[in-house]
């Protein structure tokens, strides 16, 4: 399945995580293992708010001797077969934030008109507050992350 979930607002993508918050968490070291449902941009190629969703159907991932490529099956109308993983951003679903949270993530709370995502380690927490709770978890690991 390929598609925008949402559209635009205010120049970032609704209903996932921002294209510059999934850059610095794939700069801070964030493993990605391309799985069917795993959403992703192509940027740079004037496609940045088109978000893709890796699946069986149509995108899947092949390993190659040069590395993972993500091909595109079933696009005729479309110019482009395969994209090298390298190339493009994962937009990590909420559900694998936490899970790379680990053992750190404490709980979700909800503030005011946002969301509060705590971790810790000991009696030391730490808070991520953002409007939407994705993006919350996505700045929770980026700071342990980055530390």
């Amino acid at each position: 399945m390929i598609g925008v979930p949402g559209g635009t607002r205010s120049g970032c993508m609704t209903g996932v995580i921002s294209l510059d918050l999934a850059l610095r968490l794939r700069a801070a070291g964030l493993p990605w293992t391309p799985a069917s449902g795993d959403r992703f941009v192509i940027p740079g190629r004037d496609m940045d708010e088109q978000v893709f969703v890796v699946s069986e159907l149509t995108i899947d991932v092949h390993e190659t001797a040069l590395g993972r490529l993500l091909r595109f099956n079933g696009t005729t109308e479309w110019a482009l077969d395969s994209v090298e993983a390298d190339e493009v951003v994962w937009l990590p679903r909420e559900g694998q934030l936490r899970e790379a949270l680990g053992a750190a993530f404490r709980r979700l709370e909800p503030i005011g008109d946002g969301w509060a995502v705590v971790t810790g380690t000991g009696a030391a927490e730490h808070r991520e507050i953002d409007v939407d709770a994705e993006r919350a978890y996505a700045r929770a690991v980026l700071h342990l992350l980055t530390g």
